[in-house]
């Protein structure tokens, strides 16, 4: 039984960048990061490394590795037991780039402005 409530963050015009992305990925892929929002909703802040790691100021990532392929959707963390999912990148550095922790803070502040609800 689900502990918390994954969301995915909707921008103004209702779109979900995060939904958007994974939906884009291969199917192996997309299956594994949904199978690890299964294991986030269940865990919540318990679910540490290797699946997910504090990045900064409350954002998390969430880490899904097949082969050389290297993916991170970013997250965080609610009141009433929601976990917000805001973006996600193919990852191809080494640290996760600051453009995306910022646009992962920019739709916290963005999900806060209406009140967090969607």
């Amino acid at each position: 039984m689900a502990k918390y409530q994954v969301i995915f963050f909707e921008k103004e015009n209702g779109t979900a960048p995060a939904e958007e992305f994974i939906n884009s990925l291969d199917v192996k892929m997309s299956a594994k990061i949904y199978r690890l929002l299964v294991m986030m909703s269940e865990n919540g802040p318990e679910l540490r490394e290797p699946y997910s790691k504090h990045l900064d100021d409350g954002i998390f990532e969430l880490r899904a590795k097949i082969g050389s392929n290297i993916t991170r959707v970013l997250y965080f963390f609610f009141i009433g037991h929601r976990i917000i999912i805001t973006n996600g990148f193919i990852k191809k550095t080494q640290k996760t780039p600051k453009t995306e922790i910022d646009k992962a803070k920019s739709y916290r502040e963005e999900y806060k402005q209406r009140g967090g609800d969607q």
